[in-house]
């Protein structure tokens, strides 16, 4: 993707979007707005103001009522706003009509975590694949795409910098159409097969090493936990996706030598298709061995979080794998005592962490651990349930290798 990234994003303001529905009372879509806020940010905006309607399900031609759209036009006037961004994806005609309406940039939730992505990808592995994302995005929505960017004037890969929900490819191409496009997508799918077979390659030059995969949510501290466990420096920041390229690292504990990865953190709402263009990348946890699962045990949602991991593997196929779920930041983690009024159906929330700990084992027959990465709280507990899991899988991979049953016996 050469000339369609950037560094840094120029600020810009904007306002969030979201509904309460049906389906989506007003806490959990609270919640959905601050993470919509964390990503906005992590792009490079600032956001001013958030915006919610009650509603059975969204406009089919405006995502928002009449009135809310109204609402928001006129706060946006007002307060020189730049861009809108809404908490779901939206269709072209969606697109087109409220851009129509408030004329201001307008993202979804889809296109401005493809631009995180596009800010994030170091490596041509990782820029393939965010380019082929973005076509991928981009394709049903061209004749909305052209008219929009017309106006902007210019691209994000101009020497000045870009801006939010400008680093994908057609800033600076205005002219290509469908056609070119599909052209440029099948070259591109053609350079991941290449990429696949490469990564293959590696994985199997590796040998018959246990390979261990860290999985979670984005931005629960896997890539901090992977420099504790394997004593390297990979880059890890309080950010959503600072982590977009795979790392394997070999780590060893109580000589027992073992492989293991970091990979992108999922997130809600981010169509399996787009999952799938970081197929390179998801091999690592389809063709892994054990999986850890990090856990953000503060965040208020982290039951729905290990949720859309859990669909997620579901869709890539890696739910047969053992697992061990580890509950991160417990130095973070609050408990505020309600009175049984307050109580709401999640009970959780009026749980205390010594609680949880009691809890969750029992639900997992202990394949679960409480820890603080960042204080290194229960470090040495991981360590040993890790090592006990893979020693397993060794025994199994390794059923007749005496200098193994030696190691073991002399530990």
């Amino acid at each position: 993707m050469k000339d369609f990234l950037i560094s840094q994003a120029q600020t810009e303001t904007t306002v969030l979007v979201a509904l309460i529905t049906q389906t989506q009372n007003e806490r959990k879509t609270n919640e959905y707005l601050d993470e919509l806020a964390f990503l906005a940010e992590t792009a490079g905006a600032e956001v001013v103001k958030k915006f919610t309607q009650r509603i059975d399900i969204a406009n089919a031609v405006t995502y928002v009522g009449k009135g809310k759209l109204q609402e928001i036009k006129e706060y946006v006037s007002e307060h020189d706003i730049g861009m809108v961004i809404f908490d779901d994806e939206l269709s072209a005609k969606q697109i087109r009509n409220i851009e129509k309406e408030l004329q201001v940039k307008i993202l979804d939730r889809t296109s401005l975590i493809l631009d995180i992505f596009a800010m994030r990808a170091q490596t041509a592995n990782a820029k393939t694949q965010v380019e082929l994302a973005q076509y991928k995005y981009m394709l049903p929505r061209l004749t909305r795409l052209w008219t929009h960017l017309e106006r902007q004037g210019g691209g994000s890969g101009s020497a000045r910098g870009g801006s939010v929900g400008l680093r994908g490819p057609g800033e600076t191409q205005l002219e290509m159409d469908k056609r070119i496009i599909l052209s440029r997508m099948a070259l591109l799918k053609e350079q991941l097969v290449q990429i696949d077979k490469q990564k293959a390659t590696q994985r199997k030059n590796r040998g018959r090493l246990i390979h261990v995969a860290l999985i979670g949510y984005t931005n629960v501290g896997k890539s901090t936990l992977m420099n504790l466990l394997a004593k390297s420096e990979v880059f890890a920041e309080d950010k959503l996706f600072a982590t977009l390229d795979t790392t394997v690292r070999r780590v060893i504990i109580d000589n027992l030598p073992f492989l293991l990865s970091d990979t992108v953190g999922f997130i809600r709402k981010l169509p399996t298709d787009l999952i799938e263009s970081f197929k390179s990348t998801l091999d690592e946890v389809r063709e892994a061995d054990l999986l850890l699962h990090v856990v953000d045990i503060s965040h208020p949602g982290f039951e729905e979080q290990i949720e859309i991991v859990n669909k997620t593997l579901v869709d890539i196929g890696s739910t047969d794998k053992p697992s061990i779920l580890i509950f991160n930041k417990i130095d973070a983690y609050t408990y505020v005592e309600k009175a049984f009024d307050d109580l709401t159906p999640r009970t959780k929330e009026n749980l205390t962490l010594e609680e949880l700990t009691k809890t969750w084992p029992a639900k997992l027959n202990e394949n679960s651990i409480f820890i603080s990465a960042r204080d290194k709280t229960n470090l040495e507990e991981l360590k040993n349930l890790i090592y006990a899991k893979v020693k397993e899988l060794h025994v199994q991979r390794f059923p007749y290798n005496d200098f193994l049953y030696q190691m073991y016996e002399g530990l």
